[in-house]
C-alpha cells in the first residue's frame, strides 16, 4: 500500500505515510517498518483502529512538553510504547521570533541535538513498526527520517524527494490559517511561510551536503554523535530489504 493510500486510511492524522519502497542501491526500503506523520491529537476512532491494523508498536514523539500539553495524542486503547524525545533545545516559537530560515534551523538541530537524534535512531532498532512524528511531520520528523534513511543507504535523491513530499501533503486550509495567525505576531518575518508550510528539496539537499562536508556522510554524523557501528548495521538491516 502506498504512503498516500495509508494516509487516507488514518482519519485525523496529517502527513502520514510509510517510508517503504525507496531505492537504496540495488535494494529498497522495507514497507510496514517505519512510518512518519504529524501529531496524533485529532485521531478519530477509525484512525486509532487503522494504526492498530498497521501493527504500530512504538511511537516516537519529537514534540516539546508544551506542544504535548496543548495537543495530547489520542491513542487510547493502542498496545503501543510511546517514546518522548523533544528534539529542539529551544521552543518552536523561538525560531519564528528569530526569523530563522529552514537551513539555519536544521543546522542548529543537528549541531545542538546530536545525542537526541541518536536516541531517536536507536528507538527505530527495537520493535517495529515504528511511527515517528512531531507537530506536522515536516521539520523534526523530516530531518530525523532523512538522516536514518541516508545512514541506512537510501539514495540521496530518494531521501530528498521523501522529505519534499510533505509540502504537498499539508492541507491548504491549515497552511492558510497558520500563516495568517503567525503574521499577526511576526509581521516583519521573512522566513515565516517557509518555516510553517514548506519543505523545499533544496534545503534537504543542503543539509545532506553539509553533513557530508563536515563529517564524511550522514552515517558518520551519527557515529560522531554516539551511534555505534553495530547500531548502524542494525539500522540497515531493519530498514533495507535483503537484495
Amino acid at each position: 500500500m502506498t504512503g498516500d493510500a495509508i494516509g487516507s486510511l488514518i482519519p485525523g492524522a496529517v502527513n502520514f505515510r510509510d517510508t517503504g519502497g525507496l531505492p537504496a542501491g540495488d535494494s529498497v526500503t522495507r514497507s510496514g517498518v517505519l512510518y512518519r506523520s504529524g501529531n496524533l491529537a485529532h485521531l478519530e476512532a477509525e484512525g486509532i483502529a487503522a494504526l492498530r491494523a498497521l501493527g504500530v508498536r512504538r511511537i516516537i514523539d519529537l514534540r516539546a512538553d508544551d506542544e504535548v500539553r496543548y495537543a495530547p495524542s489520542r491513542i487510547e486503547g493502542l498496545d503501543v510504547e510511546t517514546m518522548r524525545v523533544p528534539l529542539f533545545l529551544g521552543s518552536v516559537t523561538s525560531f519564528f521570533e528569530r526569523d530563522t530560515s529552514l537551513t539555519e534551523m536544521y543546522r542548529a538541530m543537528v549541531d545542538d541535538s546530536g545525542d537526541r537524534v541518536v536516541d531517536v535512531v536507536r528507538g527505530l532498532l527495537g520493535d517495529q513498526p515504528v511511527l515517528v512524528h512531531c507537530t506536522v511531520g515536516k521539520d523534526r520528523t523530516g530531518v530525523i527520517v532523512a538522516l536514518a534513511l541516508a545512514a541506512a543507504g537510501v539514495d540521496d535523491d530518494a531521501v530528498i524527494a521523501d522529505y519534499a513530499r510533505t509540502e504537498g501533503m499539508l492541507p491548504e486550509w491549515r497552511n492558510r490559517d497558520v500563516v495568517r495567525w503567525l503574521k499577526t505576531m511576526h509581521p516583519e518575518a521573512q522566513h515565516l511561510e517557509e518555516l510553517a508550510t514548506r519543505s523545499p528539496a533544496r534545503v534537504m539537499s543542503e543539509l545532506l551536503a553539509d553533513l557530508t562536508s563536515r563529517f564524511g556522510s550522514p552515517a558518520d554524523y551519527l557515529r560522531a554523535s554516539g551511534l555505534g557501528d553495530h547500531e548502524l548495521d542494525e539500522l540497515r538491516r531493519v530498514l533495507i530489504a535483503s537484495s
